[in-house]
């Protein structure tokens, strides 16, 4: 059984959310929380919590009819949802930073945890299309 690091409770965790940095005993954590197997889905509801209150400001409080404050927000959060996935590895790197690992902790521990599938894929990509030569030997 592994043990996970600790984390955060809820209001660290929404102010992690919006870009405040966490305790230093919390560094482990934060190498887990962008490099676990659902690290993109964490990003997404990350990027959900920071547009909520906005969302919820505009339809609250900006005059003129609800269907059109509804479809400004709605276009308003397709748009951040769009930019939250272009730039996901990008935002994940930026906190990993922020905690204090080095550039490029992230992608190899990524790279690490995926490297025996990535091996198979190779092997069979290399069986089926290469006629079982591997990648990278000459032709």
């Amino acid at each position: 059984m592994d043990a996970r690091p600790p984390r955060p409770g809820p209001v660290r965790w929404v102010l992690y959310a919006y870009g405040r940095g966490l305790p230093e005993r919390f560094r482990p954590w934060v190498l887990h929380d962008l490099t676990t197997r659902t690290w993109q889905l964490r990003q997404l509801v990350r990027a959900v919590v920071q547009v909520v209150p906005v969302a919820v400001l505009v339809v609250l409080l900006v005059p003129g009819p609800l269907w059109v404050r509804a479809a400004a927000v709605l276009g308003g959060v397709l748009i951040g949802m769009i930019y939250a996935g272009a730039y996901v590895y990008e935002a994940t790197e930026h906190r990993a930073l922020k905690a204090g690992y080095p550039r490029g902790t992230v992608q190899a521990v990524r790279d690490a945890a995926h490297a025996e599938e990535r091996a198979a894929a190779a092997k069979r990509y290399a069986a089926q299309y290469r006629g079982g030569q591997e990648p990278g030997s000459p032709v």
